[in-house]
C-alpha cells in the first residue's frame, strides 16, 4: 500500500470544501498547493485560513507555532503545473462530470504515474469520472463532510476501476488526519446521502397526508434524539438544493418509488419559500415561539390498567405507570406489548397498521396506537405520536393521552396514519441500509459510522436494528406495503433473510 504520509499534495478548488481540506492536510504536516481557476480565489483561501487558525490558538485549541507552521505549508498557485510534483491530489470543484473528467485529464499529463486522484464529489458516479483516464484505477472518491475541520467521516468511494490499494492509501490517509474513513462503492448517493433519503420522505409523506403539522412531526423525530426534525432540516439546507438532490437520487435509481420526489417540496419550492436562506420554508424565520407551539392533547386520568407483554418495553411502561400512581397488572404471558384500561379500550404500539384497523379487525371502538420508542432511555416529556381509531370516543382519547402522558411521554395527537412517524421513519432508514449491505456499498458497521458521524444520527441504522429487533421492522414494513400497495415500503432481501435466519 501507498505510504502518504506528508506527501505533498495538490487541493483543487479553494471554496469552502478546498479549504477545509487544505487546512486539515497542512495541519497534518503536508505541503499543499491550492489552486483555484478563479483569479485571487486560493490566495484569499489562505488569508480566510489565517484568520481561522489564529482563532484556534484565541480559544487554546491551538498552538501558535502550529499554526503559523500549518500556514506556511499552504501555498497558493495560480497553474497546475506548480504542483507537478504533488503524490496525491483531492479536488473540490464544481459538480459537473465533464469539468471534473477534463481536470483529471490534465493532472495525467502532469503528475507522476504514481501519484494517487482523489475526488470530492458527492453525487457524481467516480467510476464515470475515470472513465477515459489512462491510468484510471489510481482514481478514488474521498467525500469529506462540511465543515472539514469538524466532521470526522470520510467517504472512501471504489468505482469499478479504482484498485484496492489505492482505495486503502486514501483510508489511511485519512486515519492519519483524524478522520474516520469508510469504504463504500460508487453508487447514487453513496452511503449518506442515499440512507438518509427516508429521513426526509417519510415526514414529506405524511405530511402529504396531512397527518400532522412540521411542528408535531418535527418534535417527534426530536424526541427520538435526532439534534433536528426533518421539517427544520429542509429550512436549513434549503428546499431547493434538497429537492435537487431528491431528483437526482431518483433519476440516478431509474425512478425507484423509494426515492420518489414529494409534491409538498415542489410546492415550497415554486411557491419560492426555500427555507432559511430566504425567510421562510415550512416554517417564517426568525420564528418565533408560536411557530414552535405543540398541540395539547387532553388528558385524562385512567383507572387500573394492564400492561401486556414479555418484553424489556413493556417491563418499562408498566414500571414508569406504577411509578406515577397507576393501578397496574403485568400480563408477562402475551408476546405483544399493549395496553387495556379497565374502563375499556387499548392502546398498542404501532405495527404499521392504523388504529382503524385493529379496532375493525377486533370488533372494538376504542383502540389507539402509540409510536415506536428507540432511545435506550427516554427523557421526562419527550414527545411521543399517538393515534385513534375514527370511532373512538372522546372519554378514552382523554384517557389514552392520560397513559402516555403518565408513562412519562408529551402525547401529540396525529392522523391516523400507517406506521405513525418514528416508527416508519426509522424502519425505513434501516431498510435502506440493509439494501446498501445487499448490494456491496457498505458494511453494517460503515453504514452506521457513516450515519452518526455524517449526518449526526443519534444511533446507526443497524444499531437500531439491534434494539428493535429484525421481525418488528420487517413486520411494519410489510404493513406498510400492503396499506399503500406500491414499491417503496418493499423489505430488503438482506433484512428478509436476517429474520429467517434467526428463525
Amino acid at each position: 500500500m501507498t505510504d502518504l504520509t506528508n506527501a505533498p499534495m495538490l487541493v483543487v478548488g479553494a471554496g469552502i470544501m478546498g479549504a477545509g481540506i487544505a487546512q486539515v492536510a497542512a495541519q497534518a504536516g503536508h505541503r499543499v498547493w491550492l489552486h483555484d481557476t478563479r483569479e485571487g480565489a486560493a490566495a484569499s483561501a489562505k488569508t480566510a485560513l489565517a484568520k481561522t487558525l489564529q482563532g484556534l490558538v484565541d480559544k487554546g485549541k491551538l498552538a501558535a507555532d502550529a499554526a503559523e507552521g500549518a500556514l506556511a505549508r499552504i501555498t497558493p498557485i495560480s497553474t497546475l503545473a506548480e504542483a507537478a510534483a504533488a503524490r496525491v491530489v483531492v479536488e473540490a470543484i464544481v459538480e459537473n462530470l465533464e469539468v471534473k473528467r477534463g481536470l483529471f485529464r490534465d493532472l495525467e499529463a502532469l503528475l507522476s504515474d504514481d501519484a494517487i486522484l482523489a475526488t470530492n464529489t458527492s453525487s457524481i458516479s467516480v467510476t464515470a469520472i475515470a472513465n477515459g483516464l489512462r491510468l484510471p484505477g489510481r482514481l478514488v472518491g474521498m467525500h469529506f463532510f462540511n465543515p472539514v475541520p469538524l466532521m470526522k467521516l470520510v467517504e472512501v468511494v471504489s468505482g469499478l476501476h479504482t484498485e484496492p490499494p489505492v482505495a486503502e492509501a486514501i483510508y489511511a490517509l485519512s486515519q492519519a488526519w483524524g478522520k474516520v474513513p469508510v469504504h463504500a462503492k460508487s453508487s447514487p448517493g453513496f452511503i449518506v446521502n442515499r440512507i438518509a433519503r427516508p429521513y426526509y420522505a417519510e415526514t414529506l409523506a405524511l405530511l402529504q397526508e396531512q397527518a400532522a403539522t412540521p411542528a408535531v412531526l418535527d418534535a417527534c423525530l426530536r424526541g427520538a434524539a435526532f439534534r433536528m426534525g426533518p421539517c427544520e432540516l429542509m429550512d436549513l439546507i434549503g428546499h431547493d438544493t434538497n429537492f435537487a438532490v431528491t431528483n437526482s437520487v431518483y433519476g440516478a435509481y431509474f425512478q425507484d418509488k423509494r426515492f420518489g420526489p414529494s409534491g409538498v417540496q415542489r410546492d415550497l419550492v415554486d411557491a419560492g419559500w426555500l427555507g432559511r436562506k430566504n425567510g421562510r420554508g415550512f416554517y417564517p424565520y426568525p420564528q418565533s415561539d408560536a411557530d414552535k407551539a405543540l398541540p395539547a392533547a387532553p388528558q385524562a386520568a385512567p383507572g387500573a390498567l394492564t400492561v401486556h407483554g414479555q418484553c424489556a418495553w413493556a417491563a418499562r411502561i408498566a414500571d414508569a405507570l406504577s411509578a406515577a400512581g397507576l393501578s397496574v397488572t403485568r400480563d408477562t404471558a402475551a408476546a405483544a406489548v399493549a395496553i387495556t384500561l379497565a374502563e375499556g379500550g387499548e392502546l398498542r404500539p404501532t405495527d404499521g397498521r392504523p388504529a382503524a384497523q385493529l379496532a375493525f379487525e377486533g370488533g372494538a371502538r376504542d383502540v389507539a396506537v402509540f409510536d415506536w420508542s428507540v432511545t435506550e432511555t427516554v427523557a421526562p416529556g419527550t414527545p411521543i405520536a399517538f393515534a385513534l381509531a375514527s370511532g373512538a370516543s372522546d372519554a378514552f382519547a382523554a384517557r389514552a393521552a392520560g397513559v402516555l402522558a403518565a408513562a412519562g411521554w408529551q402525547p401529540l395527537r396525529v392522523a391516523d396514519a400507517a406506521g405513525l412517524v418514528v416508527a416508519r421513519t426509522i424502519a425505513m432508514l434501516v431498510n435502506e441500509a440493509a439494501d446498501a449491505v445487499l448490494q456491496g456499498v457498505c458494511s453494517p458497521e460503515g453504514a452506521d459510522a457513516a450515519m452518526k458521524l455524517g449526518v449526526n444520527y443519534p444511533a446507526g441504522p443497524f444499531e437500531w436494528l439491534a434494539r428493535v429487533g429484525a421481525p418488528a421492522v420487517m413486520g411494519l414494513l410489510d404493513r406498510l406495503d400492503t396499506h399503500y400497495r406500491g414499491e417503496r415500503y418493499r423489505v430488503s432481501p438482506w433484512l428478509r433473510q436476517r429474520v429467517w435466519s434467526a428463525a
